[in-house]
């Protein structure tokens, strides 16, 4: 009678950590949807530097046509950190080098939430062209009592998106 018991709360516990794994996964997913227009699928996690490939089915063929890539900023940049440690921010980008969204999904910031938490900062990269400056100051609004967290931000951003870039998108060819 015990040995069952036992095995019983193995199983709940298991169960547990199978719902709790797809409950990452739905906030994963939701987490990619707020960057790419709906109806986009996603790949799994994958390649060099690690990205979720973006797709989009032709309405009249059916066929899956890549679109863009989102990938994590700690994961290409790890040693680009806040103020008070990493700056964990999901971010996407089509197929010719423009962003389609930022999101900030974790950090800490010592001295309250007013850096890179509103809206308005993730906002200013939406269709933002990675071959732009990314200069706090510039083309990226600055945040007074901030500079740090936004600078280091910024410069993660736009250095992941570069280097997926570089690793995945094929250069245009040239106008002669």
């Amino acid at each position: 009678m015990r040995a069952v018991a036992a095995l019983l709360l193995v199983l709940a516990g298991a169960a547990g950590v199978l719902d709790q794994k797809q409950l990452t996964d739905r906030k994963l997913l939701d987490q990619l949807a707020h960057l790419f227009p709906p109806g986009t699928v996603f790949s799994p996690k994958e390649g060099t530097p690690p990205h979720f490939s973006a797709y989009v089915a032709d309405s009249a063929s059916g066929r899956q046509t890549l679109t863009g890539f989102a990938f994590w900023t700690t994961e290409i940049e790890p040693l680009e950190r806040g103020y008070d440690g990493p700056i964990k921010i999901l971010v996407g980008m089509d197929t010719r080098g423009i962003l389609t969204g930022v999101l900030v999904v974790e950090h800490r910031e010592p001295y309250g939430d007013f850096s890179i938490d509103p809206p308005q900062f993730a906002a200013q990269f939406k269709g933002k062209d990675i071959r732009h400056a990314f200069r706090v100051g510039d083309d990226i609004d600055a945040v007074s009592r901030a500079s740090i967290s936004v600078t280091s931000a910024t410069r993660a951003i736009r250095n992941s998106a570069r280097r997926v870039a570089r690793a995945l998108i094929t250069p245009p060819e040239r106008v002669r």
